[in-house]
């Protein structure tokens, strides 16, 4: 039989992280919560606001995360400001509440170009950096719509479902380098991401998550608390699984 000892790492202590969607709500709490933690840390977002986030060893950088090119500028610069990349956490994320019938082409491919590609693109480039050093961790954040959903959310769903996918596929092609992708199953957050929806977006999202057994909506800082875990060596033997952090919702939603 063969011993197992087992040594609580440094949480993220001297790794080089890249997060996107940084500059509110869960992804500037993942990012302000790794450098915390001991990470340097490269913000992209967006909205200009995120370069209030800029200090020593947090990096802010203003980008689409759709565009062309984006993914190898935001992985091409963490690895030029700080050596390497060791996390990346794709958490950029939108959402569209309409009938199917309602919705645009546009409507559509703007969503699966947010939730989906731009982390298709930045995983790809990402495991191409992190597979020299054999070792990486990739954590993106799905959704309980991931698994079940309601009237008007069908684009959200579906890319949050092709999240999830996209996380397991990833999980079985970079293990074999030492790299580990792991996805979380969001459930409501009190966040901004339906301020273009409804008059209150944060209000509307702690309302709703009362639904939960738990009976209310997660903060931001929740999110990051478990991103922090599986990007950590404490996460070691957690491979392709979607953590659900729903307050209990997709336990009731069958």
């Amino acid at each position: 039989m063969t011993d197992f000892t087992y040594q609580i790492p440094q949480e993220v202590e001297g790794k080089v992280a890249l997060v996107t969607g940084a500059a509110s709500g869960i992804g500037k709490a993942i990012a302000l919560l790794l450098h915390a933690s001991g990470a340097k840390v490269v913000a992209e977002d967006l909205d200009p606001s995120v370069e209030t986030l800029g200090r020593p060893g947090l990096v802010p950088l203003v980008a689409d995360i759709t565009d062309d090119g984006a993914a190898e500028r935001a992985v091409g610069m963490a690895v030029e400001a700080f050596g390497r990349l060791d996390i990346l956490v794709n958490n950029a994320g939108i959402i569209i509440n309409k009938p199917v019938v309602e919705m645009t082409r546009e409507d559509w491919e703007r969503i699966q170009a947010v939730n989906v590609t731009a982390a298709f693109l930045h995983c790809r480039e990402a495991i191409k950096a992190m597979t020299p050093n054999k070792s990486g961790a990739i954590v993106n954040i799905a959704s309980y719509a991931s698994y079940f959903a309601f009237p008007t959310i069908a684009a959200y769903a579906a890319s949050k479902g092709a999240l999830a996918q996209l996380t397991r596929t990833l999980a079985l092609e970079a293990i074999e380098h030492g790299i580990r992708v792991n996805a979380i199953g969001v459930g409501d957050v009190v966040t901004n991401i339906l301020n273009d929806v409804v008059d209150d977006g944060p209000g509307f999202l702690a309302q709703h998550g009362q639904a939960a057994p738990i009976g209310r909506a997660a903060q931001p800082e929740e999110i990051a608390e478990i991103v922090a875990f599986l990007a950590s060596g404490r996460a070691s033997f957690i491979v392709g699984s979607v953590v659900m952090a729903d307050g209990g919702m997709t336990v009731t939603a069958g």
